[in-house]
């Protein structure tokens, strides 16, 4: 008699997969709840597990794993937090206010270049003529109009903002500048409004750690994102004490690694330290 096993997720996985075995399975160690790597693998585990239907031995072969409804994304909310923050926690960070267009001054400020050596980051990002780039969270278009200018006629940057001031902004920049190559996209917090497919380099300066819904938007940028696409991340480094940046609006290259390892279509490229501040993280589409 065939024996049915039962699928429903407890500590230890379902894994006796032969009729009639009396094999015992060991229970599974259990995983410090203090290591931000070790919680994004349990994450995507009990994600898996989580919509395992009951099967038995005779069709667990044809079992749907994730048809069902998607993973839900690792959030939390705290009532005590950093007053610069909204109290919202992705993963243990805490996720920062989001810069409104009122303040878009501070991007064009005159020593940007020379604080942050915006101009070693073009260069870094080793862009190609012709390629399809996108700067999510473009704001005023600091960096949009430079990408614009390095891929050439025959590319493209889609400047995308959740704000339409932002995009009022970066408009006329562009006009003033007789840009012709950027296109003003507005987007939501949880989709940049991208064609599928359509994008060889995205790149975020400063904004990934304000996404109040970053699994989400994440996972809309991949599949926005070519095969063999990148994604061009600068954050200001949680590890400097020298960087003068409020808490929540750095981040550490193992969390944003830790977060990016969520979606298998990403691997970690390189990370380049050539800016004064802030890391540049390369993570490639597969």
């Amino acid at each position: 008699m065939v024996r049915i096993l039962s699928c429903a997720l407890t500590e230890s996985p379902c894994v006796d997969a032969l009729a009639g075995s009396d094999a015992t399975l060991a229970p599974r160690p259990r995983v410090a709840r203090d290591s931000p790597l070790d919680g994004a693998r349990r994450f995507r585990f009990n994600s898996l597990m989580r919509f395992l239907p009951l099967c038995s031995l005779l069709t667990l072969a044809s079992c749907p794993l994730l048809t069902a409804q998607p993973p839900q994304p690792p959030y939390e909310t705290r009532a005590e937090h950093d007053p610069n923050g909204i109290g919202k926690f992705y993963m243990g960070r805490e996720i920062a206010h989001v810069m409104g267009h009122q303040a878009s001054g501070w991007l064009e400020r005159p020593e940007r270049e020379t604080e942050e050596r915006t101009d070693l980051l073009v260069d870094a990002m080793q862009i190609k003529p012709g390629e399809i780039l996108a700067d999510i969270g473009a704001g005023s278009g600091y960096f949009s109009w430079r990408m614009a200018k390095v891929t050439g006629p025959g590319g493209k940057v889609f400047a995308v903002d959740i704000q339409q001031e932002m995009l009022d902004l970066l408009q006329r920049n562009m006009a003033r500048r007789e840009v012709k190559n950027v296109v003003s996209a507005l987007g939501t917090t949880s989709d940049p409004k991208l064609p599928p497919a359509s994008v060889d380099t995205m790149l975020m300066v400063d904004v990934y750690h304000e996404f109040d819904q970053p699994f989400e938007m994440l996972s809309a940028m991949v599949k926005a994102l070519k095969k063999g696409g990148r994604i061009v991340l600068v954050e200001f480094r949680a590890e400097d004490p020298a960087v003068n940046i409020k808490r929540v609006h750095k981040m550490s290259e193992a969390q944003a690694k830790t977060e990016f390892e969520l979606f298998p279509e990403l691997r970690w490229e390189k990370t380049i330290s050539v800016l004064p501040q802030q890391h540049i993280l390369i993570f490639r589409k597969s």
